[in-house]
């Protein structure tokens, strides 16, 4: 016999409280709770008090066996290696990212590659019909003989497809359009979403089938829904970038089967997402040598170092305060080395409007590239170009100091095989930099002035 009970969900952060509240005890906001009721059959009730994977029994660690990991491989290397070296049978993969970015796109590739090697693959699509995938599949190029289509919001069909078909994977476009019978609450909601992920887990988990969810994203550019969601799943990518550039980055911000941080590089085209192997190198391919504001900057993303172009452009100002743009940073770093500029290296920007843009469509966000972005800067205010040959690897103080950053061997390696032939790093890495690639000069700066000055061509 179903029970009904009911309970109270605040929307903005998933907390669940048996009464109304009008305040949510763990974020904070107000108005925010909303009332669900829930059913209860007797199966559900019976497997919310064993447990959803039965009774359990604590093991010894030595008696763990470690063995049968083995990951499905795909022709496509730069998903791959963000997943950390294939597709491990049993996970449960959340992709997000902004709308048109080409989810949707992406995975419509890789279950195409899943099915034509690995064994029957299932797309199930709650906003397209079945029809539109074909013509976009049409469109990319791509024929799978064991790749099936369905058009399904409901969480139970779902369930009766993958048992019918038993593929090896299967790609839920989206998560929040799918909904639980048994929950009263509309699809998206905190609880649907929850839900709903929860049981995909189990059922990945018990069955040994691959499943990627499609999540939306905010305005703020977060996974729309509860943070809880983000850590039921084993991996959780992004697919980033801006859709008036032609380059995507698949990152991975969490991973339990391989490192975070991982990035892959995708050019949207015609036939759909491509491949970048060389990212570094199309990164560069429009730089105009010898232009003032230029500046090469070293930085990895993961494991891969990457060289990226950082433009700066200063110009004078007629208002009180000068504006501050950045485009590809921190605006907070922007306003650091500003700062660090003016006071240290007696660059006079009080007066003038500063402008910084990453070249590609990227987003930096660690420190490495303090010196680029500071050099760049300088050579715009001065009107100096910068030794086109030349690289930047740094992070600088607020004293003007040039501090130490990591994996600095791979970073000159990557900046050796691009043809530069000099690497502007701070002074207290050269002992760690490790063995220097041949035809590569590195040369230590103590301070940022120092740097400055080796930097720019003379007058």
């Amino acid at each position: 016999m179903a029970k009904e009970r009911t309970r109270y969900v605040c929307q903005s952060c998933g907390r669940v409280t048996p009464a109304y509240m009008g305040r949510c005890p763990r974020c904070g906001e107000f108005d925010t709770m909303v009332e669900e009721v829930v059913v209860d059959t007797a199966a559900t009730a019976k497997n919310r008090r064993a447990g959803s994977y039965g009774a359990s029994r604590p093991t010894r660690l030595a008696e763990v066996a470690a063995d049968g990991f083995e990951r499905l491989t795909l022709p496509l290397p730069e998903f791959v290696r963000v997943l950390g070296g294939g597709i491990v049978p049993g996970s449960l993969v959340l992709v997000g990212g902004d709308p048109g970015i080409g989810k949707s796109t992406l995975l419509l590739e890789v279950a195409a590659l899943m099915a034509n090697h690995h064994g029957s693959t299932l797309y199930v699509s709650g906003e397209e019909s079945s029809r539109q995938i074909k013509m976009r599949a049409d469109r990319l190029g791509l024929a799978a003989e064991d790749l099936f289509l369905v058009t399904e919001t409901k969480l139970s069909a779902m369930m009766d497809h993958i048992a019918d078909i038993k593929p090896v994977m299967v790609i839920v476009d989206s998560i929040q359009t799918t909904y639980a019978e048994d929950l009263t609450s509309a699809a998206g909601s905190v609880s649907q979403v929850r839900e709903c992920a929860s049981r995909f887990q189990e059922l990945a988990k018990n069955v040994g089938v691959t499943i990627v969810l499609v999540g939306h994203v905010t305005k703020e550019g977060a996974i729309a829904g509860p943070r809880v969601l983000e850590h039921i799943v084993d991996t959780v990518l992004y697919l980033e970038g801006d859709p008036f550039h032609r380059y995507r980055l698949l990152r991975s911000v969490k991973n339990r089967f391989g490192p975070t941080s991982e990035v892959g590089v995708f050019e949207m085209v015609e036939k759909g997402m491509v491949e970048v192997l060389n990212p570094s190198e199309a990164f560069l391919a429009e730089r105009q040598v010898n232009a003032p504001g230029s500046a090469i900057a070293v930085t990895m993303e993961g494991t891969r170092p990457l060289l990226v172009e950082i433009q700066a452009l200063a110009s004078s100002t007629t208002f009180a305060n000068p504006r501050r743009t950045a485009n590809g940073i921190d605006y907070n770093r922007l306003l650091l080395l500003t700062a660090v500029l003016t006071r240290r290296v007696r660059v006079p920007l009080h007066d003038k409007d500063v402008f910084v843009n990453v070249i590609g469509g990227l987003q930096i966000d660690e420190p490495a590239a303090d010196l680029a972005i500071a050099v760049a800067a300088a050579s715009s205010i001065k009107d100096r170009p910068v030794h086109a040959d030349m690289s930047f690897v740094g992070e600088v103080g607020l004293s003007g100091e040039l501090r130490a950053v990591s994996q600095l061997e791979s970073r000159l390696k990557e900046a050796a095989k691009l043809g530069f032939k000099r690497c502007v790093i701070p002074r207290s890495a050269q002992k760690r930099a490790g063995e220097v690639p041949a035809g590569l000069e590195v040369i230590g700066c103590r301070t940022l002035h120092e740097a400055i000055e080796a930097a720019l061509l003379p007058r």
